[in-house]
């Protein structure tokens, strides 16, 4: 970090209609609300200078986002609760900020440092049989291994490895609710609705719904896990 440069992570949501936004429009969206902002943000060197910023682990197109995360470097001090007010009233609802706190410029970054992530996936009770779906997905993370067919290559995933824990399956309110733990790498990381869609095609229940938000992320630092901020 430059010197007189301050670096600021900002927690935010990704919902709605802004849950089908690709990553790159998510940057380029929240990069709009810091210049609404008039946040005095740095610039990066180069021939082709950028607004100073980073943004933590993307998120698929369709995938919705609880806590969600990036770095911004300002080139004047302001307290974060204030720059919380400006971004807010600068950025649409569907993105809004929920979190500002100033980092250490040693932190290491977002997109290397977070290696755990939680997601909760939810499909219409009408639609899916919880016993029946129960015992496939638990047959599927049984096998050890996932097979993903993705954009004509075929990756294997050893759920071993790429599960931090076992799913949990429950019914709330007519959804059939799972929430698991994926691990995250410098190689990405298992979809969740992959696993999801491999236990349904198991079961074979065709046409479910599958709605998959990525609630919570963590950065492990030995065996202790913790947030961002």
């Amino acid at each position: 970090m430059a010197i007189g440069e301050f670096r600021l992570r900002i927690g935010y949501s990704k919902c709605g209609r802004a849950r089908f936004l690709s990553h790159l429009e998510v940057m380029r969206a929240l990069e709009r609300s810091a210049r609404r902002a008039q946040l005095a943000y740095a610039v990066t060197k180069g021939f082709s200078p950028h607004m100073k910023v980073a943004f933590g682990p993307a998120l698929p197109v369709g995938t919705a986002g609880d806590r969600e995360y990036f770095d911004i470097w300002l080139t004047a001090y302001s307290p974060a609760s204030d720059v919380m007010s400006d971004l807010i009233a600068a950025t649409p609802a569907d993105l809004a900020p929920t979190a500002a706190q100033y980092v250490g410029g040693k932190e290491p970054s977002l997109s290397a440092a977070i290696a755990v992530a939680e997601y909760r996936v939810e499909m219409d009770q009408s639609e899916v049989d919880e016993e029946q779906f129960r015992t496939a997905l638990d047959a599927v993370v049984a096998s050890g291994e996932l097979t993903v067919e993705q954009k004509k290559k075929t990756k294997v995933y050893d759920l071993t490895k790429s599960l931090s824990k076992e799913p949990s399956v429950k019914v709330d309110e007519g959804k059939v609710i799972v929430e698991m733990a994926v691990r995250m790498g410098p190689d990405g990381a298992m979809r969740p609705d992959a696993l999801i869609r491999t236990a349904l095609q198991r079961a074979h229940i065709a046409g479910a719904t599958v709605l998959v938000t990525r609630t919570d992320v963590f950065i492990e630092e030995g065996d202790v896990l913790r947030r961002p901020l």
